[in-house]
């Protein structure tokens, strides 16, 4: 379905939501926003962006104000309240959203705004320039790469490769991953094993983490790795029983059984992998290469990191997946649609997008601004070296439009851990997300269908 105009959508469309969205809009700072006033340059126009308050600071709010006179209020990410503004009629101009979950969800429901109009337009984001990676913001109705965009990545990574700090690998005797030919998952966690460090029970370091940005799109991934897909061809259901995906499920119960990394069943207390790898309590984070925009502020451990590609599965194929592709959406009810796309491009298109990429938070989804990706230290050029050798394996893999991935993430948490506890099969646990997820599914599909 394309986006439309008309009413409001109803809540009724987004009740599929309901299963995640007390846990997403939890986590979020509901009701915080964040206005920069000043002097505007141009016609004191002003926009409304959804978004995490790390995505633009306030320096950058400021900055829009003095480069395009256009102010700026910033209301916190948060999926109940974005409901509740889109049912009032009081939509955001500009939405954070993951480009691989999020888009397909968004447009089949009409309720993010068709882009390519903009683009056509554009002197600043050119269709021409624009990375591949973007397609995840492409929906036609039926399939995720195609049709429309409805939205921009700020950037990407290949989400299933990982970091490691090669000092672990020298304590422990193992030898390092090659940076061009892929180790299988089956060595990852054997190395995982024989690096983790453990005193007095508890777990001192960390042999390697591997989560993904979120379970449901993890085991879409391991699926498709395995040479399977964890959809039914019109991604109105999930299938956990079929022998591809019951080797990605069984293969991350036996990472959970290990305990040899972060899990539901051994909770990071960092909270994410990012703190922990930095502070050297972890020898593998499979994490993309955006990770490194943290390791670089941290030379020592940056000279002993590595960036490995994609483990693949003994006989599967080689792939290697952007899960995210954050960037943003403008939905169809958004009230100041020109000023939020003059913000649009100069967040994905000049000063912020610069920064970024100088900072090495992810490859740059304009190509033209590859040449800006740190490679000054040898380390950098090195990691820069694999990262582009990687390109050449980029996939993506569909996720539904049936289920928003909060609320698949909710039912798989309460699912998963007696299985990492040894206390049902992994034949179980298949049967059980099956018919949980699906019963979900078939609700989404009544409300967009």
């Amino acid at each position: 379905m394309r986006a439309h105009s008309g009413a409001p959508p109803s809540r009724r469309r987004f009740l599929a939501l309901s299963a995640g969205g007390a846990a997403a809009g939890a986590a979020a700072l509901s009701g915080c926003a964040l206005k920069v006033a000043g002097a505007a340059t141009g016609g004191g126009e002003s926009i409304t962006m959804m978004v995490s308050l790390d995505d633009i600071s306030t320096e950058l709010i400021q900055q829009a104000q003095k480069e395009l006179g256009i102010s700026i209020t910033v209301v916190a990410n948060d999926i109940t309240r974005l409901i509740a503004m889109l049912t009032s009629g009081n939509a955001p101009d500009l939405v954070r959203g993951v480009g691989a979950l999020d888009a397909p969800y968004f447009a089949a429901r009409g309720v993010a705004e068709d882009l390519d109009p903009y683009f056509a337009k554009s002197t600043i984001l050119r269709t021409d320039d624009l990375d591949p990676a973007n397609d995840l913001w492409r929906y036609d109705g039926t399939t995720q790469g195609k049709g429309p965009r409805y939205g921009m990545a700020k950037d990407f990574s290949q989400d299933a490769m990982f970091w490691y700090n090669t000092s672990h690998f020298d304590r422990a005797g193992v030898d390092y991953p090659s940076e061009t030919e892929p180790i299988t998952y089956e060595e990852w966690l054997d190395n995982a094993k024989r690096l983790v460090q453990r005193k007095n029970g508890q777990t001192t370091v960390y042999g390697g983490s591997y989560n993904g940005l979120g379970l449901a799109i993890l085991f879409a991934n391991l699926t498709a790795a395995a040479g399977g897909s964890l959809f039914s061809p019109d991604f109105s259901r999930v299938d956990f029983t079929t022998p591809e995906a019951r080797k990605a499920l069984t293969w991350y119960v036996d990472y959970a059984k290990a305990k040899v990394g972060p899990s539901l069943i051994q909770p990071n207390p960092d909270g994410w992998d990012g703190p922990t790898y930095v502070a050297g309590r972890m020898a593998m984070s499979g994490n993309g290469y955006w990770l490194g925009g943290m390791i670089n502020a941290e030379a020592k451990v940056a000279e002993v990191s590595r960036l490995a590609p994609a483990p693949v599965f003994e006989g599967g194929p080689r792939l290697s997946s952007c899960q995210g592709g954050t960037g943003m959406w403008m939905p169809t009810k958004a009230r100041n649609k020109d000023a939020a796309w003059r913000v649009f491009e100069w967040f994905f298109g000049e000063g912020p997008a610069k920064g970024r990429a100088e900072g090495g938070w992810g490859i740059p989804t304009l190509k033209s601004l590859r040449p800006l990706m740190p490679q000054k230290e040898d380390y950098q050029k090195r990691v820069l070296k694999v990262q582009q050798a990687e390109l050449e394996h980029f996939s993506v893999t569909p996720f539904t439009p049936y289920i928003k991935t909060e609320a698949a993430d909710a039912l798989i948490n309460q699912i998963l851990p007696a299985a990492m506890n040894g206390q049902i099969s992994v034949d179980t646990l298949a049967g059980r997300l099956n018919s949980t997820i699906n019963e979900q599914m078939k609700r989404g599909k009544e409300q967009v269908g």
